[in-house]
Order: structure tokens, then sequence, then C-alpha cells
């Protein structure tokens, strides 16, 4: 062909491998309805989204992003009676809809989307390095945001002002270290998939876990500001904030590991 020409990426099992992890998806996306935790419009964007991230990025990349969205699914959960009393529930009875999950995986898919043109990115360390410090943002903002919320008193990240718990732009020193856990944790389990199962990480491992825990904190924070000046004023909605706090961290990891 030509010389955009790329075979399916290696993973555990071969192309039997991958034939499993697609099933397995599929599987997810039902029981994510059958559980409330994805509306059926948006598990059916996740398994498409989900597919073409396994075939384009391998087992790795998607297996970590299955475990992003359990892992904002029982975030979401935790709570829910007190949330709904006081008001700081978000969506339907907890299910997360189709821009919430386009807000957290066009940035992973965007990611994967640039192997077949340039594969050395797998091996060169970027494109995993980047990838999981995308999600850690995500994990660090869901974190924050649906455990924070139950932390007390929340602060207006710009004018440290007292807000209402929940409001756009609001942090609280519990929603901080839940960023900070949330991140760090995305992290180690990622290094677990890009590492143990071969994904030829060339970063080191200070690289690895300090550079993308803060840049999976740092993606939180610039969410938060992001929805105190734009989202409360009406420019940007929820969905938006999150696409872009993600984009920022990713654009901001790449500088990160060419620095």
């Amino acid at each position: 062909m030509s010389t955009l020409a790329y075979t399916l990426p290696a993973a555990p099992g071969g192309l039997e491998g991958l034939i499993v992890a697609g099933v397995v998806t599929t599987l997810l996306a039902g029981l994510s309805v059958r559980a409330r935790a994805l509306t059926l419009p948006a598990a059916a964007v996740a398994m498409a989204f989900g597919w073409a991230i396994l075939f384009l990025g391998g087992i790795p990349y998607l297996a970590l992003l299955i475990l992003f969205v359990l892992a904002g699914t029982l975030a979401t959960r935790y709570g829910w009676a007190e949330k709904q009393a006081r008001k700081l529930a978000e969506g339907r009875d907890g299910q997360r809809g189709v821009s919430n999950v386009l807000a957290h995986i066009l940035v992973p898919l965007g990611i994967t989307a640039l192997l077949p043109f340039n594969p050395i990115l797998a091996t060169s360390g970027l494109a995993p390095f980047v990838y999981v410090s995308a999600l850690a943002c995500g994990t660090a903002d869901t974190f924050a945001s649906e455990f924070g919320v139950l932390s007390g008193r929340a602060y207006s990240i710009l004018t440290l002002r007292p807000v209402l718990a929940g409001t756009n732009g609001g942090v609280s020193p519990g929603g901080e270290l839940w960023a900070f856990l949330g991140a760090l944790v995305t992290l180690t389990v990622g290094s677990g998939f890009f590492f143990l199962l071969g994904s030829g990480l060339a970063t080191s491992a200070a690289v690895w876990f300090v550079g993308g825990t803060l840049l999976g904190f740092l993606g939180c924070q610039i969410d938060s500001v992001l929805g105190l000046t734009l989202e409360n004023r009406g420019y940007l909605g929820k969905g938006s904030v999150n696409f872009l706090a993600m984009l920022i961290t990713a654009l901001v990891a790449v500088g990160w590991l060419k620095a």
C-alpha cells in the first residue's frame, strides 16, 4: 500500500486478543446501560469509540480507558443519596450522557488516531505518556467533583472566597486531595499497562509518576478555572470545559516530555 500502511497493534493473544477485548467492550457497554451508569446513546458512542481506540492503539489503551470509565462511575455513585438531597448530583439518576462521554473520550481517541501515521509515537514513549496524562486529568477532575463536593466548604479557585459546594470553579482541600489521588492512581495503573504489557515506554519512572501526576492535577485546576471564567458566563458547557482541560493537559504533556 502506501507509506501509511499500518498493522494491528501488538497485543497479548494477537488478533484473538483484540477480538476478545472488543467483545468485552461491547458487553461492558451493555452492562453500563443495565447498571444505569450510561444512557443507551452514550453507551453506543462509548462502545464505538472504544473499538476505535482498541484498533488504533491496542489493548493497553483500551484497558486503561475502561478502568477510567469504571472509576468515574463508582465516584459518581458514591454518596449518591446525599448528593441528591443536597441537589449536587449530576445527570439523570447518575447516568452519564453522550456529551459527557464525548468530552472524556475525544482526546484519548485523537492521541491513538495519530499512531497509524507515526507508529514511532508508541515506542518513543510520547503517546502513552500523553494518553495517560490526559486520562489523569479526567480522573482528577471526576474525583475532585464527585468526592470533593461532599468534603465541606468550597472556595473560588481564583479569589479564594467561600462559594457553595458544587459551584463551577469552586475547590476544597478535600477535593484537591482527591484530585491528586485520582491523578496518581491513573499514573500508577497506567504504568502497569504500558510498562508491564510492553508498549516500549522509554520515559523514566520519575518523569512518568511525578510529571504525569502533576500534569493530571494541573489539568483539574485548569478545568476549574475554565468553569469559573467561561462556563459560569455561558460561553462553554461542562462537556466543553472537560474536553479543553484534557486537551490542554495533553499538549502540555507533549512539551513536558520534549523539554
